[in-house]
């Protein structure tokens, strides 16, 4: 009988312990962040309980598929992202939400975001990728690094970067750009004018791979093709 009651009596302190756990992190730490968020003046959707702002975000996003853009406008906010477009109109350029039991802060602020970007105190921690991100990245890279690790791969990684070499990267992107544009141009007169359809997720990745080769390499997206479809089967497998 002893046992028994030691038993249950363990299991009764971790079902509490579960509970509060759970009570803290739905209930309590949801409710004062809006709170802090509120004092300072900013506001956001009202969440649901268990998924915050989810469902909301699911039906904008679905709603917002089947709307046609203008081809002449660059605004790909409200398609791509409707519910940041929504409550950016509602709640202004910076406001937070719940998406399931993590409040999100968005800002839109380019200071701001250098803030966020540049802290070098550990105010803004970097979340857990996950182990495919790991995979194509590696585990020591400058995005998932931490701390003195990245410093160490920003000193390596930021020559690289100069004012004068991304004003070539620039011309780089640009004609990369209209050789596509030109592929394109030449489907639409090889249909001779008639309607043609261009897969332009498939087209973009190609050109980002382009982008990447002829700065980084030297050499275009199809030369080094090989390199490319490696880190795609890379990223895919389990």
């Amino acid at each position: 009988m002893d046992h028994l009651e030691l038993t249950l009596g363990a299991l009764l302190v971790i079902l509490v312990s579960a509970l509060w756990g759970a009570l803290v992190n739905l209930l309590w730490k949801p409710y004062a962040m809006a709170r802090r968020f509120k004092e300072q003046g900013l506001r956001g959707p009202e969440p649901k309980f268990w998924s915050g702002s989810i469902e909301e975000i699911k039906r904008l996003k679905k709603d917002a598929r089947g709307t046609e853009m203008d081809v002449s406008s660059h605004d790909i906010v409200p398609r791509v992202l409707p519910h940041y477009a929504k409550w950016m109109s509602l709640y202004g350029e910076t406001f937070f939400y719940r998406f399931g039991a993590q409040t999100r802060l968005c800002i839109t602020d380019a200071e701001h975001a250098k803030q966020v970007l540049s802290n070098k105190f550990g105010f803004y921690t970097k979340t857990n990728p996950s182990p495919y991100f790991l995979a194509l990245l590696g585990r020591r890279g400058l995005i998932v690094t931490v701390g003195s690790e990245w410093a160490r791969h920003r000193r390596v990684v930021s020559p690289a970067f100069t004012m004068d070499k991304l004003k070539v990267m620039t011309k780089k992107m640009a004609d990369c750009t209209m050789s596509m544009l030109d592929s394109w141009h030449g489907q639409i007169v090889q249909e001779e004018g008639q309607h043609s359809a261009v897969e332009v997720s498939s087209q973009f990745q190609e050109l980002t791979a382009d982008v990447i080769s002829h700065s980084a390499f030297g050499s275009s997206f199809k030369e080094g093709k090989e390199v490319f479809l490696a880190q795609k089967e890379l990223q895919c497998s389990p």
